[in-house]
């Protein structure tokens, strides 16, 4: 038997990687996500056993105890079982966790990189993230820290020139008011809604007024220069199209 962790990419089903296509193909069940394109799931068996175990903000179909008792007795019964997640399973996909339930299980498992949509949805729009004598450095940080922590890990002080939030939206106010403390208020800022999806929204502003503006979830949050440098592109593409 043998779980097999795989990243879904940022949305766009054909930007799953042909090393998932391979091991989707040979599964006897999957478990996927909220995130996660179904029409990838038209890459497994017939007869592949298919379990939503999605999880989104404010409402958890499963919580992750849940999801790992159903991933090792499903591992226990069959020989090989996906855990088919959004992104990439280590960029804030809980991968690790789950990993550490099938060690203590004694469970065998691989892990199957997938594109994140930190970097996947900017990417695909023409949207640099990195740009010489620009932005040397980026930083992925989530929007929603857990609200049981004893104490929070971020404080926003972060040096990299690009900022790249995941699962930011609901507390994008708070988020960007603490942000301002440790960067000009003036700078550049964009969202991505549904990105590398039909339906795929960029929204322009700046840290002090992005929030005002109307966003949907699932979005990211870019920040910095480059997003200045990037309306150039999208305005190019947009008067080409």
């Amino acid at each position: 038997m043998v779980v097999s962790l795989i990243g879904a990419g940022p949305g766009d089903a054909d930007l799953i990687t042909l090393k998932a296509v391979k091991a989707l193909n040979k599964a006897d069940v999957v478990l996927y996500d909220y995130l996660a394109n179904e029409e990838i799931l038209q890459h497994a068996p017939d007869t592949a056993k298919l379990l939503y175990v999605g999880k989104k903000a404010g409402e958890h179909y499963k919580t992750q105890d849940e999801i790992n008792e159903i991933l090792i007795k499903e591992a226990i019964e069959n020989e090989n079982v996906v855990r088919l997640k959004g992104g990439d399973p280590f960029v804030f996909g809980r991968g690790g966790e789950e990993i550490f339930a099938l060690i203590d299980a004694g469970i065998k498992f691989e892990v199957i990189p997938g594109v994140t949509s930190a970097i996947g949805a900017p990417t695909s729009l023409g949207l640099p993230v990195t740009q010489r004598a620009l932005a040397t450095s980026c930083t992925i940080v989530t929007g929603h820290e857990d609200p049981t922590k004893a104490e929070k890990q971020v404080n926003w002080d972060f040096t990299a020139d690009t900022l790249i939030i995941l699962m930011g939206i609901g507390n994008i106010k708070e988020n960007t008011e603490e942000i301002m403390k440790h960067r000009p208020k003036n700078t550049p800022v964009c969202a991505i809604e549904k990105g590398t999806l039909p339906g795929e929204k960029v929204i322009f502003g700046t840290l002090e007024d992005i929030s005002t503006k109307k966003i949907k979830p699932p979005a990211i949050l870019i920040i910095g220069e480059v997003v200045g440098i990037y309306k150039e592109i999208y305005d190019y593409q947009k008067n080409i199209k």
